[in-house]
């Protein structure tokens, strides 16, 4: 008897220690994948376009804000062919706009006409569930937007969060965010952008 029992104990722990802390999708290891995941991580990047634009482009809220702050200034201006039709404005950065926006483009985008500048990161604030089908499984998550910098903060609210679902997929090394389409699921970037405002 105490020899089936010694038998069965090694056996347990040569089956424990052959196991990997990616065999099981439990919602801490779900938080690390999906947190630490290239596209999880990529910044927030908000297109800043000076010059001439439509009336449609003018009065876009982010032009409106970015006027409001006092960062860029629009003057009517006649329309370009492709622009049509008219109201047109010259929409230029202001010198506070260009005291604020200097540090944040890359060198030699000052210049041109349209450039991005990073304006938020995410941030995971939970895994709200995991349904597990054989070797793939669907994790939902909230997140949230947090600002890297004055414009971002203008424009990503931090109490508003997002719910996304990513799927992830069981390999011979253990659980992993699905990062290109597959049949079970949606990757990770398409998840995100198709995340919903919760409240």
């Amino acid at each position: 008897m105490w020899k089936l029992l010694i038998v069965l104990g090694i056996t347990a722990l040569l089956v424990l220690a052959s196991c990997s802390p990616r065999d099981f999708l439990t919602r801490r290891l779900a938080a690390d994948l999906i947190a630490s995941s290239e596209a999880f991580r990529d910044p927030q990047q908000f297109q800043v376009r000076t010059g001439v634009l439509s009336n449609d482009d003018y009065l876009s809220p982010e032009h409106r804000m970015l006027e409001h702050r006092g960062w860029m200034t629009g003057a009517k201006a006649p329309c370009p062919a492709a622009l049509a039709p008219p109201p047109c404005w010259d929409f230029t950065l202001s010198p506070s706009g260009v005291d604020t926006f200097q540090s944040l483009i890359a060198p030699g985008d000052s210049e041109k006409q349209s450039f991005s500048i990073p304006a938020a990161s995410r941030e995971l604030v939970e895994i709200t569930g995991i349904a597990k089908q054989g070797n793939a499984a669907d994790v939902e998550f909230l997140w949230r937007w947090v600002p890297l910098n004055e414009v971002g903060a203008m424009i990503y609210h931090t109490d508003l969060r997002y719910r996304s679902t990513a799927s992830f997929r069981r390999y011979d090394d253990g659980w992993r965010v699905v990062l290109t389409t597959s049949h079970n699921g949606q990757p990770l970037d398409q998840a995100l952008k198709d995340a919903e405002p919760v409240q």
